[in-house]
């Protein structure tokens, strides 16, 4: 998600918003699994529980120029005005106005991998009431968050007028994620790319989430294949009671806390192992498209949930 920044200026900007696409990061083999979010005695979980049960779509964003988590209000007001103007055709809009929709810009200081990682930024839209009565409540229509998980691994001497904020998640219209991008684009000089997620990416979040413990009674783990080269478009859907994915991880997973290429390799072969010994069919040469489970779900168009 991050490239190299070039030793002098800034960087180019790129293609228009939403046209390119990248992939979700693969795991060398071996590397043992980045630790969790440390919890934080101050955090609170009503900042974050916007995040469950909503579909996001993933880009990869390069470092913003000249961004600056002092100036949000600063940002939410530019904004707001520059999603009016575009909504009206181009005309000139007067920034402080009354607008049809509020931007809202805020810091997530609780979502980051490490004390070393930018604090999150989150951005909302939303609907103001018709009636502009005091009692009446704004109404979101669209919401964006960037994040940065493991920093450590970024480079080192990059110059202080960029921020590192490599992943985005949107929920709600294409249309307010392109307008939202574009601002974004002019006015941090940075570029988005939708992201794709790989099958061997989808294998090791199969993997991670089978032996996550969760409170609520655990659902079937359920891979979705692509069958290749066919004139129609065939899926197989393959559902592993939740005890069994548990039981078969846990004799694979030789140390807790951390995952190796090898040992989501193993996992993986021996659910193909099992299909292929009931139905005669080998999924290893068809292609993992999507992982649900009680913990979350992910597709390879680079949604999740």
């Amino acid at each position: 998600a991050v490239r190299t920044l070039p030793s002098i200026g800034r960087l180019s900007r790129g293609p228009p918003f939403g046209r390119a696409h990248g992939r979700f990061g693969l795991s060398p083999s071996g590397r043992p699994l980045p630790p969790a979010p440390r919890s934080r005695e101050n955090a609170d979980p009503q900042k974050t529980a916007f995040l469950l049960r909503k579909r996001w779509t993933l880009y990869s964003v390069t470092p913003l120029y000249k961004f600056s988590d002092a100036h949000l209000r600063d940002y939410a007001r530019l904004l707001s005005a520059f999603i009016a103007a575009e909504k009206q055709k181009g005309l000139a809009v007067e920034i402080g106005v009354e607008l049809d929709i509020k931007v809202a810009v805020s810091c997530l200081p609780d979502l980051k991998g490490s004390d070393h990682d930018q604090a999150a930024i989150l951005v909302q839209l939303l609907s103001r009431s018709s009636a502009f009565s005091k009692n009446s409540e704004d109404k979101l229509i669209w919401s964006g968050w960037f994040c940065c998980v493991s920093g450590d691994d970024l480079p080192e001497n990059v110059p202080e007028d960029f921020t590192f904020l490599p992943l985005f998640l949107a929920n709600g219209a294409e249309s307010y994620t392109s307008i939202v991008g574009s601002w974004f684009q002019k006015t941090f000089d940075c570029c988005f790319r939708r992201l794709t997620i790989s099958p061997l990416s989808l294998s090791w979040m199969a993997a991670m989430w089978t032996g996550c413990k969760v409170d609520k009674t655990p659902s079937a783990i359920e891979l979705i294949f692509s069958v290749p080269c066919l004139p129609q478009p065939l899926d197989i859907s393959y559902a592993i009671h939740p005890e069994d994915a548990k039981a078969l991880w846990d004799t694979v997973q030789k140390t807790p806390g951390e995952i190796t290429q090898e040992e989501v390799d193993v996992f993986m072969d021996c659910l193909y192992s099992h299909f292929h010994r009931h139905f005669k069919i080998h999924l290893s040469a068809t292609r993992l498209v999507k992982v649900s489970t009680s913990v979350a779900s992910a597709h390879c168009d680079g949604t999740i949930k």
